[in-house]
């Protein structure tokens, strides 16, 4: 398989491509029309990208068969045309997870004993002790997260570890996929993001961005925090109502760490101007998030897992937009002898019943003389259709309909 790389990827995840038995074309420059074009004239089958955003046009253009987004989210990738086309997704979730925590942490560090400030001064040549001495510490104080996934986790970890009580508020435990119970860490469990940050002396937000959560720290989870309060987002900038943050700042003395901003420049060095970021009490790092040697490592080593995978078994890990449930209605079982031309006659004959397929496995028996295949189907043949698909081959031993 040819796979182009547009995007900095580790020196080991090209190596593990090409030791799986890839064509690798590491071009980390391309993007916009340099990469429709590339992707056409390559006709690579693998895309793998990190910030580079992955168009219709792109998609369009030349013979994807996957998109292998090194990293967490997938935002950047224009997933709807992807399925619209057959074309698999994937991610590196969790990879990332251990070096976005760190960041996160180190800005509550830096916020609690306000350590830029601290550095400013002295290579201002000022010493003043007795302002800095001024810092309220982290024991003790109740760490609000808003997620828990694998971010959210890691960041639970290092607040127990600093003595810090720890509320939640997360889909992932009010819809019951997961039990506050199995947890390792001590928690409690909020209602709501309101409820979160009416409890917490520290907020930090580690949620996924899409529709549900878009703007969805604004005014009332401001208003619900206690003035003074601490802020971290390391997750993304539009999560958070930008306006918001702004009051909250000037209005109710909240201090904030961000690695994520709204007006983020595109190219990895220019100017930069955002009116947060330029606030009196808000700390920013510039969106490094995941940017250790020992995530992008990870990552490289996921990825190669993710295409290795595909390459030798036609199966993708950490697929991102396969249908979580199709239309099918009904699974037809059909017990037959493995022979040519089985599965085409029971196809050809719900083809003219314009009946379509939605998933279909054949199991093959020991000895390899028997199989059975189940099809999944959007809707029931009828007893007619049944009985010629029997009569019309003999090498089908049984067939019957279940309804799903």
């Amino acid at each position: 398989m040819k796979v182009l790389i547009a995007d900095k990827f580790e020196q080991s995840g090209v190596d593990g491509l090409k030791a799986a038995g890839c064509e690798v074309l590491y071009q980390p420059d391309l993007k916009d029309d340099s990469l429709v074009a590339a992707i056409k004239e390559t006709s690579a089958d693998i895309l793998v990208v990190r910030s580079t955003a992955v168009t219709a046009p792109m998609l369009e253009s030349g013979a994807l068969s996957l998109v292998v987004r090194a990293g967490a989210g997938y935002n950047t990738i224009d997933v709807a045309t992807a399925s619209k086309r057959g074309i698999y997704v994937s991610n590196c979730p969790g990879k990332n997870a251990i070096a976005v925590a760190e960041l996160a942490f180190a800005l509550l560090l830096a916020l609690d004993r306000r350590i830029p400030d601290n550095v400013a001064e002295l290579r201002a040549g000022k010493w003043n002790k007795k302002e800095f001495s001024k810092a309220r510490g982290l024991f003790g104080r109740t760490l609000g997260l808003l997620g828990y996934g694998n971010i959210g986790q890691e960041m639970a970890r290092r607040a127990h570890a600093f003595g810090m009580p720890l509320v939640v508020w997360s889909r992932r435990f009010a819809t019951g996929r997961d039990r506050v119970e199995a947890q390792p860490i001590p928690m409690r469990l909020a209602a709501s993001p309101e409820d979160v940050a009416a409890q917490s002396d520290v907020l930090s937000v580690h949620l996924a961005l899409n529709g549900e959560t878009k703007g969805v720290v604004g005014e009332r989870v401001f208003a619900a925090l206690k003035p003074g309060s601490y802020f971290i987002n390391t997750a993304r900038a539009e999560v958070v109502d930008q306006g918001a943050l702004e009051r909250a700042v000037r209005e109710r003395d909240l201090r904030v760490g961000l690695d994520v901003f709204a007006t983020e420049p595109t190219p990895p060095t220019g100017q930069f101007a955002d009116v947060v970021g330029s606030l009196p009490g808000v700390y920013g790092t510039h969106h490094i998030g995941a940017s250790t040697d020992q995530a992008q490592e990870a990552i490289a080593a996921e990825t190669v897992r993710i295409v290795a995978t595909y390459k030798n078994t036609g199966k993708v890990p950490n697929v991102v937009n396969l249908a979580k449930k199709t239309p099918a209605s009904h699974m037809l079982v059909v017990r037959h002898r493995d022979r040519p031309g089985v599965l085409a006659h029971v196809f050809d004959q719900l083809r003219r019943g314009n009946i379509n397929v939605q998933e279909t496995e054949n199991v093959i028996f020991e000895g390899a003389q028997a199989a059975v295949a189940r099809i999944n189907l959007d809707g029931a043949p009828s007893d007619d259709m049944l009985a010629a698909m029997q009569r019309g081959n003999a090498d089908i031993l049984d067939l019957h309909l279940v309804t799903i």
